[in-house]
């Protein structure tokens, strides 16, 4: 079973691929706070709600002092996709071989209609300015998360 991150770890460093082929490190983000969200596949309707959901409140996110970054293991091409067809505006990262998301506690053993299996567990990490965590979330809800987590983070309503 993967650890899963507490508030004040340090949250493990990434270099990942995003959508267009370019490479994102977290450290890319260092002095800024960044919402890391892992979600098991593009393109399927919770994880596309839940994007949706970043994308619609990524301008008052960002206006308090947060960026936003999707983690799943899809390979770019698809990532690339989901951004078209959903006109996604956050950050879409790559972690096919599921590293990135064993080393934030966001894969392994959990219930699925009824059955354990392993796999993606849909979690949102809060990295504050100095790479410590701020935030871990396990096992989120896709719908009305964004808006939990706006609650949980003493943001204001939704944009």
């Amino acid at each position: 079973m993967t650890e899963r991150l507490s508030p004040g770890d340090t949250a493990p460093q990434f270099t990942l691929t995003d959508d267009t082929g370019a490479e994102v490190s977290l450290g890319d983000f260092l002095g800024r706070k960044v919402i890391v969200y892992f979600y098991p596949a593009a393109m399927t309707p919770g994880c596309t709600k839940q994007a949706c959901d970043f994308t619609d409140s990524l301008s008052s996110l960002q206006a308090a002092g947060y960026e936003v970054v999707g983690i799943s293991p899809d390979k770019p091409a698809k990532l690339a996709k989901f951004r078209e067809r959903d006109g996604l505006t956050i950050t879409l990262l790559s972690d096919p071989d599921k590293s990135v998301l064993a080393a934030y506690g966001a894969f392994g053993e959990k219930k699925l209609y009824g059955k354990v299996v392993e796999g993606v567990i849909r979690s949102t990490v809060v990295v504050d300015e100095d790479g410590k965590v701020a935030v871990a979330q396990y096992n989120v809800k896709a719908t009305g998360h964004v808006a939990k987590l706006r609650k949980d983070l003493k943001l204001d309503a939704v944009s």
